[in-house]
């Protein structure tokens, strides 16, 4: 028998961010996007035959962080500027944020790459344990816009 996957596209997140890294690219300053990110789910189906319920997200009796995964998602894209923490003008973000202009998320990298492996690292742990090993993560795949995305895949 083959397996089966299932996917959930998670859109409607303005998010800014940089790349200080990339001296040589206009990446280094701030920007945003309309940020989405769309979810393989692989695994056995269920009594109802699937994979991963659509609306499983809203329903879910775990967390992410303290959180359901909408809250989560919506704490860390959602009008949000996310910094690496080893950026150099990470203490300027950290006062725009106390001071009320920005919502600050930092993460160890930054980048299309780097947030689809985030997303995956915290939300495939969830899934395990919301369906008791029956279903993990396959991909992810992290879209700046309509013509940029970047996939994490585990394996």
């Amino acid at each position: 028998m083959g397996k089966f996957q299932s996917t959930k596209v998670f859109d409607g997140f303005s998010t800014c961010f940089r790349q200080w890294k990339a001296t040589t690219t206009h990446c280094k300053y701030l920007h945003g996007y309309g940020v989405s990110f769309k979810l393989w789910f692989e695994g056995e189906l269920d009594n109802r035959n699937w994979v991963w319920d659509f609306g499983g997200m809203k329903r879910a009796v775990n967390k992410i962080d303290g959180m359901n995964p909408k809250q989560w998602f919506d704490y860390m894209f959602d009008h949000t500027v996310v910094v690496s923490t080893d950026d150099p003008a990470l203490e300027t973000f950290r006062q725009m944020d106390n001071d009320g202009f920005i919502q600050l998320r930092e993460v160890d990298y930054v980048g299309a790459e780097r947030f689809a492996q985030f997303i995956y690292d915290k939300v495939n742990p969830f899934i395990e344990e919301e369906t008791n090993g029956r279903v993990s993560i396959a991909k992810v795949e992290f879209r700046e816009h309509g013509k940029n995305s970047a996939i994490y895949e585990p394996r």
